[in-house]
């Protein structure tokens, strides 16, 4: 799978009373479909996956998966603190044709979480899951930090095909890209270099096999019956390496710099077009206006994303045409202060 461009962090909406607005689900599902980005991350952390029961994270993906467009690479939040549990999530992911499994570190029994247990884990999950596997640390969250020699043993799993790496180190990050750069492996693409995606391939199947049939009575009416050719989509192959993604949108030029593919972030839940514009600027070599926008976005990500967090996020979100609604408790609802120290970083970044 090809993971290149932004992919937003979608939160997961919430009634007042705390319940799952899956109705909202699909009002920002679809918005994201229409934006400049190439996937969805569900599930992640900035989707309170952990605040979530077994049934809700099953029924926020198939919503999500429903909704999204088949372009759009779809990458499932389905790490748990066991590999049975994170097996179970990710093969019910891989029935609705999600693209990428997104497996956190383990972390709750930190002082066991040595190299050899972390190695253990990914290779048992990458054996047997049914999606590719994207590896996930997020030391703000977990306060685990994967080591850089265990993440570059897990690089050589035919399976295990990148990381989302959320540490804000972009020496580590570089460090990352230079010690996997030997990896060589393949991702069908379109003719454009966009990511062929599950559902792509789905949608282009049946279409196929519905423009096929004929029914009885345009073959009892007699003439000419042409049937429509399945169209298909034409792809050809891309080398790419061990693909890392960064989390942290003030990082994100430096990143790109040094050498990832692209990024999962969480301000670009409420404002996908300004990150998307920093990768774009980027990819086209124009680097002073790259660089003009990345130092637009430093202070409202900060604030809104490493300091206020989900709340924050889903407050932006509001104020951008998405639902953010509020946060489910533990997290506390915003101040009207805070909520106008947003407003003033959100205002040059409407959608």
């Amino acid at each position: 799978m090809l993971l290149q461009g932004i992919f937003p962090a979608v939160t997961t909406p919430f009634y007042p009373d705390g319940a799952v607005y899956y109705k909202k689900i699909e009002h920002n599902i679809d918005r994201y479909s229409r934006a400049p980005v190439a996937g969805m991350v569900i599930l992640g952390s900035t989707g309170e996956a952990v605040m979530l029961s077994d049934e809700e994270r099953r029924e926020v993906l198939r919503v999500s998966a429903e909704v999204a467009a088949p372009e759009k690479i779809l990458i499932a939040g389905t790490g748990a603190e066991s590999v049975t549990e994170t097996l179970k999530l990710t093969e019910h992911a891989a029935k609705l044709k999600y693209d990428v499994a997104l497996v956190r570190t383990p972390h709750f029994y930190r002082p066991q979480m040595k190299p050899e247990t972390m190695l253990a884990f990914y290779r048992m999950v990458a054996d047997r899951s049914p999606l590719p596997v994207l590896l996930y640390t997020v030391p703000p969250y977990t306060a685990y930090d994967l080591p850089l020699e265990v993440i570059v043993e897990l690089a050589e799993h035919d399976n295990i095909i990148g990381i989302k790496e959320s540490s804000g180190n972009v020496e580590k990050v570089a460090a990352m890209v230079q010690a996997t750069r030997h990896i060589k492996r393949t991702a069908t693409a379109t003719e454009v270099f966009q990511a062929v995606t599950t559902r792509m391939l789905s949608a282009s199947s049946k279409v196929g096999h519905e423009s096929q049939f004929v029914s009885a009575d345009e073959l009892s009416a007699g003439g000419n019956i042409s049937v429509a050719a399945p169209p298909k989509i034409k792809t050809r192959n891309k080398e790419v390496g061990f693909q890392v993604l960064v989390g942290a949108a003030h990082t994100l030029l430096a990143s790109l710099k040094a050498g990832v593919s692209g990024s999962v972030l969480a301000f670009a839940a409420p404002a996908p077009t300004i990150c998307f514009e920093i990768y774009a600027a980027w990819r086209d070599n124009d680097l002073e206006l790259a660089q003009a926008k990345q130092e637009s976005l430093v202070a409202a990500t900060r604030r809104i994303v490493s300091e206020m967090g989900i709340p924050a996020v889903k407050y932006a979100m509001d104020l951008n045409g998405y639902y953010g609604g509020p946060p489910r408790l533990p997290l506390l609802p915003l101040t009207a202060a805070q909520k106008l120290d947003i407003e003033a970083l959100m205002a040059k970044f409407s959608n």
